[in-house]
């Protein structure tokens, strides 16, 4: 059975920073790319930040370049998401994806809330 468990989330003021972690198990192949994604009430999921987890490359969303860094550790299985000068607006439900080869499939955590606020 496969598990994404998340951690790191919570509370914390403006400029802050928090670190979120998810260690995925019971995954039927290897992983291609692992990824965090967020929601925000009343909005649609978007993607935040993801990691190609053979060759490390990363992508990010605009709004978090320069603030958040993705990383991982292939042996662990596990993606790690460091959220630095934390802004109100980056309030929202995270979650951990996950991408098997070779067929894509698709995983996802259960979610960890992080609230900014003063």
């Amino acid at each position: 059975q496969v598990q994404l468990v998340e951690s790191g989330g919570g509370f914390v003021q403006p400029g802050g920073s928090l670190r979120l972690s998810c260690a995925a198990s019971g995954l039927p192949s290897s992983t291609y790319a692992m990824s965090w994604y967020r929601q925000a009430p009343g909005k649609e999921r978007e993607l935040v930040a993801s990691i190609i987890t053979t060759d490390g490359r990363t992508n990010y969303a605009d709004s978090v370049k320069g603030r958040f860094t993705i990383s991982r550790d292939n042996a662990k299985n596990t993606v790690f998401l460091q959220m630095d000068s934390l802004k109100p607006e980056d309030t929202a439900v995270y979650y951990c994806n996950v991408r098997v080869k070779p067929t894509f499939t698709r995983y996802w955590g259960q979610g960890t809330q992080v609230t900014v606020s003063s």
